[in-house]
């Protein structure tokens, strides 16, 4: 056995005898509601793994967030592993898209996997990126290095109150050896996101009666002519492809959904006097974020000057893309950490949406997504996550954080 495999045996002879306590504190973060939108309940998780990391002997801190976005309690769980001068920061979230049922929010373990809304995105994550760091320090890996935990509240829209804040406020230092987030990449890395363009398009009308058709403005049809040539746009954009490895060749276009969210009037007897829409934009790494932005805007005044339609455009969500070449030292030193554990080489791709690997990327700092989690169910009604899964990424975690070159 190499000397890196057996260090990996080592991690997770650690890990294996606390397999109960990570299946329990998750049982315990599925079971807090976190559903964003709209955001409930973000405090109430943060403080289950406050309490958990302060359990462990760390110092954690709970960081309070602008109240004005919306969000229930919105704060940040922060908290580091070991003193060295070399940063490694472990990066999650710990809210969820919203449930198909209720029943997702009391999680099940049987048969080896735990069942329930986020075990895969990403509460599981966020536990084995916990006792990844926990197993480092009591196995003496850190040495010279630290691990920073960023544990944040609104990733499932956008990340601008948490990560956002994390950026603004200087708590992300540029000098970092690498970050690593837990997503759920079903065994491969991803070294490359899209990024992200949101808008709320707004018409405006005059409402009358449906027996006065004639006298009304209707906001509806003026929505209809602006989004026609969105919609066209959508389709010619899924033969621009990415040169980033995706994992199946359909999903290598550039994506464009429009109307995700749409809505109209005050009645169906009433000629409606408002009418919206969203956009939603995901472009690949090649393509400039001001340039799909002025393209999109664009189309969107264009169309509305020729229906004689007033339009409000409400910017949702900016965000460019992030990538780090497969070919860097940290990105080939995570890919050996994983061989060490699973026994065969990872390979590199590109996530079909968005991450917050873009925070760091943007900083010049090498940054992965890497979890046990599949994305294929990850908001869906079934979502779980595979315990033994759990374990060897947390193995990972702490070998990559005494391996990863400072």
């Amino acid at each position: 056995m190499s000397e890196p495999q057996c260090l990996a045996a080592d991690v997770q002879a650690w890990l294996e005898p606390r397999a109960d306590e990570m299946a329990v504190l998750l049982q315990e973060l599925v079971a807090v509601d976190t559903e964003n939108p709209p955001g409930r309940q973000l405090g109430r998780c943060a403080r289950v793994l406050r309490d958990s990391m302060a359990r462990f002997g760390l110092s954690p801190e709970l960081i309070e967030l602008d109240p004005s976005r919306g969000l229930e309690d919105a704060c940040i769980v922060r908290c580091s592993v070991g003193d060295g001068p070399h940063t490694i920061y472990f990066h999650g979230h710990f809210d969820v898209v919203p449930a198909q049922d209720p029943a997702q929010f009391y999680p099940q373990r049987r048969g080896g996997k735990i069942t329930g809304r986020g075990t895969a995105d990403m509460k599981g994550g966020l536990v084995s990126m916990l006792y990844g760091a926990l197993a480092a320090r009591d196995l003496a890996l850190l040495e010279s290095r630290r691990i920073v935990l960023h544990y944040v509240c609104d990733e499932e829209t956008g990340s601008v109150a948490g990560s956002g804040h994390l950026r603004e406020a200087g708590l992300i230092d540029p000098e970092a050896v690498a970050m690593l987030t837990a997503e759920p990449t079903g065994g491969v890395i991803w070294h490359a996101c899209r990024g992200a363009i949101t808008l709320r398009v707004q018409t405006a009308g005059r409402e009358a009666h449906v027996g006065y058709v004639h006298e009304g403005v209707n906001a509806f049809e003026h929505m209809i002519r602006i989004a026609e040539p969105l919609t066209t746009l959508s389709h010619e954009l899924l033969n621009k492809r990415t040169s980033f490895p995706v994992e199946r060749n359909e999903a290598a276009g550039s994506m464009l959904v429009v109307g995700g969210q749409a809505g109209a009037g005050a009645g169906f007897n009433v000629v409606p006097g408002s009418a919206w829409f969203s956009i939603d934009r995901r472009f690949n790494p090649e393509e400039d974020l001001d340039q799909e932005l002025a393209r999109l805007t664009g189309l969107i005044n264009e169309a509305a000057g020729a229906a004689g339609a007033n339009v409000d455009i409400d910017l949702l969500q900016k965000q460019p893309a992030g990538n780090t070449d497969q070919t860097h030292p940290a990105a080939q030193t995570l890919a050996q950490c994983i061989a060490a554990v699973e026994g065969a080489a990872p390979s590199f791709q590109m996530c079909p949406g968005v991450l917050d690997t873009r925070w760091y990327s943007q900083l010049g700092i090498p940054a992965f997504a890497y979890g046990g989690g599949r994305l294929d169910i990850s908001h869906g009604p079934d979502e779980y996550i595979d315990e033994a899964a759990m374990r060897r990424c947390a193995a990972v975690y702490a070998l990559f954080a005494h391996q990863v070159p400072h």
